[in-house]
């Protein structure tokens, strides 16, 4: 039977000291060398591994998801910490804001997405009910 202890994601970075400089002076996650890469320990304690690879392409989709208490505060302090904000265009399946914010009014959830210096896509989430900021 299969019985993992544990888990863990993980994505591949072009530069290892420009992640390490991101996810842990720019957004204050511990980061630890490991295998080559980085072990990084975000917010609940979980851990994701930023493994180098040179042939490194970013990912096209949300590789790793903060979730915060209220989507606005946490738009304005990454944006405070020099981190901007990607502007997907606004479409019928996915109508975002001027900043490239997806909203949904009924729920309360927000989503706002960013990268890394990889390129690798990561996002803050106020989910459904969590203080998603102004409708």
């Amino acid at each position: 039977m299969f019985q993992p202890t544990a888990s863990f994601s993980s994505f591949s970075v072009d530069d290892v000291e420009k992640a390490r400089a991101f996810y842990r002076d720019t957004l204050g996650f511990d980061v630890a060398d490991q295998m080559d890469g980085l072990l990084i320990t975000v917010p609940g304690g979980q851990s994701v591994f930023a493994y180098p690879k040179p042939d490194h392409v970013p990912a096209t989709f949300t590789v790793l998801n903060f979730e915060v208490a209220d989507l606005d505060a946490a738009i304005a302090e990454i944006e405070r910490l020099g981190v901007r904000l990607e502007q997907y265009p606004s479409t019928p399946e996915m109508p975002v804001d001027e900043r490239g914010v997806l909203r949904d009014p009924g729920s309360g959830m927000g989503i706002a997405w960013f990268t890394d210096p990889a390129g690798n896509v990561l996002s803050v989430v106020a989910r459904a009910g969590a203080g998603a900021g102004r409708p």
